[in-house]
């Protein structure tokens, strides 16, 4: 038997998230990219080597998703844009969090969520990394390279590039809307 649980995070929940994110922003601003992106792989490891319940494994998959988005070298994301996937992964880098990873069947509650709210605000940036992704295995597939590497060709460039474009004007839009305000700034 499985049981689906579902809550709707107010305003006022969202502000306060929001908060907590902006207060890890800035005690990781003396740390690098290199540890902000390993210290968030060591969290993955940490909840894959746990006794973490499937639904903090399911949420905390999405992590690994903003990881490769910054270090996928052909998606090649430009300085703004790496900074608000960067600016996400803060506070998984934080070993100090909501509720310590340590307590049992609860400690990885808030990274699922704060993931969840994350994922929610960087949705742009992943339903186009996830299309070139789907995009660069197709055609590599397709026109069978095998000898060039796959990452710089110009057609991937090409669609790279569209890819990014699209990415930055539904973000301006949804935030031309103010019915569609994001669930907290990532910058």
């Amino acid at each position: 038997m499985s049981l689906h649980i579902s809550f709707k995070l107010s305003e006022a929940d969202l502000d306060y998230f929001g908060d907590v994110m902006q207060r890890a922003r800035e005690r990781s601003r003396g740390v690098s990219q290199e540890q902000i992106i390993e210290k968030s792989e060591q969290l993955l490891t940490e909840i894959n080597s746990s006794d973490a319940t499937d639904f903090i494994r399911d949420h905390m998959s999405q992590l690994e998703t903003l990881i490769s988005m910054l270090t996928d070298k052909g998606w090649g994301l430009i300085n703004d844009d790496r900074e608000r996937v960067l600016a996400a992964l803060s506070y998984f880098a934080e070993p100090e969090d909501l509720i310590p990873d340590d307590i049992p069947g609860l400690g990885f509650l808030d990274d699922a969520i704060m993931v969840e709210i994350a994922c929610k605000a960087l949705e742009h940036e992943i339903q186009a990394y996830s299309e070139f992704v789907i995009f660069r295995t197709a055609e590599a597939s397709r026109r069978n390279e095998d000898s060039p590497p796959i990452d710089r060709s110009d057609w991937l460039e090409e669609r790279r590039q569209q890819l990014h474009a699209r990415m930055r004007r539904r973000r301006k839009g949804r935030k031309a809307r103010p019915e569609s305000k994001s669930p907290f700034s990532l910058l």
